[in-house]
C-alpha cells in the first residue's frame, strides 16, 4: 500500500494525513485577510479531528504532552477558514481569522523579529 494520496478520476485526492514519527504533523497559521504568517504548531490526529470538527485550532502541545484548543486560557481564538495541505500530506496551512494576538508574548504573529547577523530586531513592516 503506498502512502502518496489516493487520486480519483476527476484528480480530487483522498486525504491521508502523514503523521511523522511522534505522530504529528507541521500546522501553520495564516490569517487568512492579510496573509501573515501567525505560528507554527503541531497537531496529531485528535488535534486535526477537533480543528476540522469545531472550526477552531486545536493542537498538540510537545511541551505539555497534550491537546490544546488555542485561545483556551488568552481567548485568542483561531477560527478556521480553510486548512490547505501541501503536496505530501504531511504539512498543513490552516488559513484563519485570528480573535487577538496569534503569539503568547502578545505580539500579533509569532514571528515579530528578524535575523540582523547575529542579533534578533523586531520586524518593522
Amino acid at each position: 500500500m503506498s502512502d502518496k494520496p489516493t487520486v480519483s478520476a476527476d484528480g480530487a485526492a483522498t486525504f491521508v494525513p502523514r503523521f511523522d514519527a511522534a505522530g504529528l504533523l507541521t500546522a501553520i497559521a495564516v490569517d487568512a485577510v492579510s496573509g501573515a504568517v501567525l505560528m507554527v504548531a503541531f497537531m496529531d490526529a485528535e488535534a486535526l479531528a477537533k480543528t476540522r470538527a469545531s472550526g477552531l485550532a486545536h493542537f498538540h502541545s510537545r511541551s505539555r504532552g497534550r491537546l490544546w484548543l488555542k485561545g483556551e486560557s488568552s481567548g485568542h481564538f483561531l477560527r478556521v477558514r480553510e486548512i490547505r495541505v501541501d503536496c505530501d500530506s504531511d504539512a498543513l496551512v490552516l488559513m484563519v481569522d485570528p480573535a487577538g494576538p496569534a503569539c503568547h508574548t502578545g505580539a500579533v504573529s509569532c514571528f515579530y523579529r528578524r535575523l540582523d547577523g547575529d542579533m534578533l530586531v523586531p520586524v518593522t513592516d
